[in-house]
């Protein structure tokens, strides 16, 4: 184990900027065709060439998306690309390269121990700085400040240089430096990084000091950011080498892979069946909510909308089956009524979304995520608007055209459910016909499917009741007695009737 400087030396060590580490380390992993951003997934053919390419021409860089596109893991994912341990002088706050060290200290130190100085090693996990941008963060948070009871205590003049208290930035020397949301920054605070980014040199108060820092910059930023809240100030966009536009899953399998790999499912959830359907419906939620009229465009819809929906429908499955003292059970669509406050909290309204509300927007999404799922499955009722004798939903309108309901309660037990779902003439016909061959499990998830997608066509009309779901006859449902308030406050349409 190397301990000392002169040890150092007859290892035949070579200094690397961080930079040339990254590249190196890259070329090498190229090579061999592995990996780089592991568990980044949709980003294969877009981002991370882009990434790559960036890494080799040396650049800094500026991840530019939308929120919960993965910019601040990619950038968490390049200290990989990293050698394992770097050389540096011990106690040096600057990480002092003992070859070539910046600091007064690590200068001093040389100076007075010589081949004799203690060398530390400094682990990749530790070159690692992160820092959110917010308006009030100042230039002494970034760059330093003179330390007044440093100065006492060591009774030194404020001319000394060794009075000056290092902000993030310079003890990030030789480290990864990320500075997420960037546009939040003040413009003033934005100007103190351009001798950095393109000298590599740091100015505090009157001092003529020149630090030759080497540091891998990235930064996140939104494009939402420039125009509600700050922007980038031109001459540091044009100091950062490489802008790099990240985007949403651009199907719905990069969108589960993203989901099930996120979501943090508990132990007592792996017994809960998710058919693979419902795992779809997860993610087209998602996928409506991108191009809703109610749901601002510019704000984004993360990704973590998805999780924390998929999250909370195994735990609607859940809380079910404990209630009803059921060890296994299978999702039910009704356990979609769980995700709608996985989706208020994670949209941007726009004003007529205001004015409908965040739960009947949410309500609205996930009832069309069912209409566009439903036609992967079964024909498309339109095409029997007019030819309804043909229309493989026949038995089951004229069922609820008789003046027949079906009540689906929250917290039904799995015969009462079962139960429920089979009674409705058609239905079995319905699946047996399309969808031969599943187990019971899928059958009736399909069945429950069929019921909703066949309100959303306005085939039928779904109700949302205090404890469940109504479904009746379409009519029935839009010239039924008036209510008092309490109960109408307790019929508001399910996503139907109300796109």
């Amino acid at each position: 184990m190397i301990e000392t400087l002169g040890q150092l030396k007859a290892s035949g060590y070579k200094s690397k900027t961080i930079k040339e580490e990254l590249r190196q380390n890259l070329i090498v992993k190229l090579q061999k065709r592995e990996s780089v951003f592991a568990g980044i997934w949709g980003y294969e053919e877009t981002v991370i060439p882009d990434m790559e390419r960036a890494i080799l021409a040396g650049h800094d860089i500026n991840l530019l998306g939308l929120r919960g596109q993965a910019k601040t893991r990619l950038a968490r994912l390049m200290i990989n690309l990293l050698d394992e341990y770097i050389p540096v002088i011990e106690g040096s706050e600057l990480n002092d390269d003992p070859l070539h060290p910046i600091s007064r200290y690590g200068k001093d130190k040389i100076a007075e121990l010589g081949d004799t100085t203690p060398i530390a090693w400094l682990h990749r996990e530790d070159r690692y700085t992160e820092k959110l941008a917010t308006p009030d963060v100042s230039i002494a948070d970034l760059i330093g400040d003179v330390d007044p009871i440093k100065a006492a205590s060591l009774k030194l003049p404020y001319s000394d240089e060794r009075v000056i208290h290092f902000g993030l930035i310079p003890r990030s020397h030789r480290c990864l430096f990320v500075i997420n949301e960037l546009p939040d920054l003040q413009a003033r605070i934005q100007v103190a990084l351009f001798n950095i980014l393109q000298e590599g040199d740091i100015q505090i108060r009157g001092f003529k000091i020149r630090l030759p820092l080497d540091i891998q910059f990235v930064f996140t930023a939104n494009p939402e950011d420039y125009t509600n809240r700050g922007s980038i100030v031109t001459p540091l966009k044009d100091r950062i080498d490489s802008q790099i536009i990240t985007h949403y899953p651009k199907t719905l399998e990069v969108g589960k892979k993203i989901t099930q790999q996120e979501a943090h499912v508990q132990p007592e959830q792996h017994s809960i069946s998710v058919p693979e359907l419902a795992k779809d419906l997860v993610e087209q939620i998602a996928f409506e909510a991108r191009k809703s009229e109610f749901v601002d465009a510019k704000s984004g819809v993360s990704a973590r909308l998805t999780i924390s929906a998929y999250e909370n429908l195994l735990a609607a499955a859940e809380r079910r089956a404990l209630l009803n003292n059921e060890k296994n059970t299978t999702i039910r669509v009704s356990d979609f009524i769980g995700v709608v406050p996985s989706v208020t909290g994670k949209v941007e309204l726009v004003y007529e979304g205001q004015q409908e509300g965040p739960g009947i927007v949410a309500q609205n999404l996930v009832g069309k995520a069912i209409r566009t799922q439903f036609l992967n499955y079964f024909p498309d009722p339109d095409k029997f608007r007019k030819q309804k004798e043909k229309s493989p939903y026949k038995k089951i309108t004229h069922w609820f055209g008789d003046g027949n309901t079906l009540d689906l309660l929250n917290e039904l037990t799995q015969a009462d459910y079962e139960k429920k779902i089979k009674s409705v003439p058609g239905l079995s016909d319905l699946i047996n016909e399309f969808h031969k061959g599943h187990d019971t499990a899928l059958k009736l998830f399909l069945m429950e499917f069929a019921l909703h997608g066949l309100a959303e066509f306005s085939l039928i009309s779904k109700h949302t009741l205090t404890s469940g779901l109504q479904f009746k006859d379409l009519l029935s449902g839009m010239f039924s007695l008036p209510k008092d308030e309490d109960e109408a406050e307790d019929d508001e349409d399910f996503g139907t009737g109300k796109r």
